[in-house]
């Protein structure tokens, strides 16, 4: 120990603080000297469904920002396709996004071959997009997909709100309700008999349209004149862009533009809300819940099974996957073994 003590006496003197800034600043610049080369590298590299850029960073651009109770991360998502008779995983995955919308077709299409046409697949309101539903409706795959006012919408859940615990005054998130910073269409006096429209600042708008469509509703616009909205004095409160809109315009809907057409959210709330649909839909949580629950929770001192997983240890999408696959693995074991399968 006294030899290892005078070699290291022995040692140059630590630099001072201006060579560390020094060598921070050249560390800094090859950083972004790496990033700039990547992102050279990838121009089109994790592009979102809409064509927006997903935020990553550079130890591990496989990965994307999600937002979880304890603020966002940096991570991946796993999913899984669970049995419902012998809770087996069947498929599971695992991405780089924090939108579980569009994780929902890939695992549709990797349990393919195990489903039979009468196959119900469930799943939470994480997964409830138009698109989804769309593509479900068109290949004619039973399905249950939540939305977020499902539990809204049920009478058993409305007593709901005294069981919930009471906010953390040390980690409280909730932010107090925003009043609007602009006129919104409730603020205008409509008159549907007559047609007219008075504004905040009570001039009347000139009505330019009875029957605008706009995401499939149809309504009636109106339009200010612009020798009245140009002097108001209240353009700041009525226009998002008072130096570049010269005239307020306002819409009132009436309801769908073609009442026939068949909306498929509309059609999943209904079904999901029948009677049949609720006990249906009601399976999913003692499926697929008990399954995360026994992976992220259990260890040696409730089972022989330690599995614990937290969070994922690896970086690089596909290592992230094998080992969220390792981990249902073993799930699948466990079940398995329980049932005899191992005697």
């Amino acid at each position: 120990m006294l030899a290892r003590h005078r070699e290291n006496d022995a040692l140059p003197i630590e630099p001072g603080l201006g060579a560390k800034a020094v060598q921070r600043v050249e560390r800094l610049q090859a950083d972004a000297a790496e990033l700039r080369h990547w992102l050279t590298q990838n121009p089109d590299d994790r592009r979102g469904t809409k064509g927006s850029i997903r935020k990553s960073n550079r130890t591990d651009p496989d990965s994307a920002k999600m937002a979880t109770s304890k603020g966002v991360i940096q991570g991946y998502c796993g999913v899984a396709a669970v049995d419902d008779r012998h809770q087996i995983i069947v498929d599971a995955q695992a991405h780089g996004t924090g939108s579980e919308h569009e994780l929902l077709l890939p695992m549709v299409r990797a349990t393919a071959p195990m489903r039979a046409p009468d196959t119900l697949i469930t799943a939470d309101a994480g997964y409830h997009s138009e698109a989804n539903l769309q593509h479900l409706a068109k290949q004619q795959i039973p399905a249950l997909i939540a939305d977020n006012g499902m539990r809204k919408r049920d009478e058993r859940f409305k007593d709901q709100g005294k069981y919930k615990a009471l906010p953390d005054p040390l980690y409280d998130k909730a932010h107090p309700a925003k009043k609007a910073k602009h006129y919104l269409p409730r603020d205008f006096a409509y008159d549907a008999e007559h047609g007219t429209c008075i504004c905040p600042a009570g001039k009347s708008l000139y009505q330019n349209g009875t029957n605008c469509i706009h995401n499939g509703q149809i309504g009636t616009k109106f339009q200010g004149a612009q020798r009245d909205c140009i002097p108001c004095e209240q353009r700041d409160k009525c226009l998002r862009k008072p130096d570049q809109t010269k005239a307020r315009q306002v819409c009132f809907f009436r309801g769908k533009a073609d009442p026939a057409a068949i909306n498929v959210m509309d059609l999943m709330k209904r079904v999901i809300d029948s009677e049949r649909g609720r006990e249906l839909y009601g399976g999913r949580f003692a499926t697929v819940e008990p399954v995360f629950a026994n992976i992220r929770h259990n260890d040696r001192r409730k089972s022989l099974w330690d599995k614990r997983l937290n969070r994922f240890t690896l970086r690089g999408q596909k290592k992230v996957d094998g080992q969220w696959k390792l981990f249902c693995l073993v799930h699948n074991i466990e079940k398995l073994a329980h049932h005899g399968f191992g005697r």
